[in-house]
């Protein structure tokens, strides 16, 4: 690989909920991925900066918790740092909360409970850029795993929505796109989640066995579609 090669920094809250169907997408464009722990971030501004592609993911905790997790403070002001620069953002689950918030949005925990499974999303309105449409493809279900949401910011371009909350997509300008639900995840790489996430299952009653045998079904349709959305999208902000 060249000196000169693209490079990726991937800020994982949890190491289990990775960057799934992105990292083949990246490598075959010849990006170097970097992951860090979100909470030694602060030590690596100089790289965060300097990257170009920031990919910020989810996690189980809440933006609105920085007394509980000060390191949300260093991160919400390296990714507010990029978006005043114009430079490329992802933000995934927490990762879109923390954009949203680094925008001057208001995030908190959603009225209509827990988001948790494989469903539809919608398009917000019929001014949708095509590389977003691999998402929005007629019975496609992609997974959402959240309690949160968020408003939409002033500078925003609403993608989608689903039937429990509005907010689930939008975008900035040519370099910053939020995600809600989560288009990344793999069949293979869900069985972390399940024993990542075991505490919340059982606490919210939702059954493991159903949740994979969902995941089986709608995950490999899921994958093919990521990744004609990962390769549209970034022709489109590199």
């Amino acid at each position: 690989m060249s000196e000169d090669a693209r490079q990726a920094v991937v800020l994982t809250h949890v190491p289990f909920e990775d960057i799934g169907s992105l990292q083949p997408v990246l490598e075959s464009r010849g990006f170097r991925i970097q992951v860090l722990d979100a909470f030694h971030a602060c030590r690596e501004q100089a790289l965060i900066t300097a990257c170009d592609l920031l990919v910020v993911m989810g996690g189980p905790i809440g933006v609105y918790e920085p007394e509980a997790y000060p390191f949300l403070t260093d991160e919400i002001s390296a990714i507010r740092a990029r978006l005043e620069a114009s430079t490329p953002v992802l933000g995934i689950c927490l990762g879109a909360q923390l954009m949203a918030a680094a925008l001057g949005a208001r995030v908190y925990p959603g009225t209509a409970g827990a988001e948790i499974g494989w469903k539809t999303v919608q398009a917000a309105s019929d001014l949708i850029p095509g590389w977003f449409k691999p998402l929005l493809k007629p019975g496609l279900k992609v997974l959402h795993w959240h309690g949160d949401t968020f408003d939409l910011p002033q500078r925003a371009q609403w993608l989608a929505k689903s039937d429990l909350y509005d907010y689930q997509a939008f975008s900035v300008g040519r370099h910053a796109l939020a995600l809600q639900f989560h288009p990344e995840v793999t069949a293979s790489g869900l069985e972390r989640w399940y024993i990542g996430h075991a505490a919340e299952l059982s606490q919210k009653k939702i059954s493991v066995s159903a949740l994979r045998s969902e995941g089986q079904e709608f995950a490999p349709l899921l994958e093919k579609a990521a990744k004609q959305f990962w390769e549209l999208w970034l022709d489109y902000i590199l």
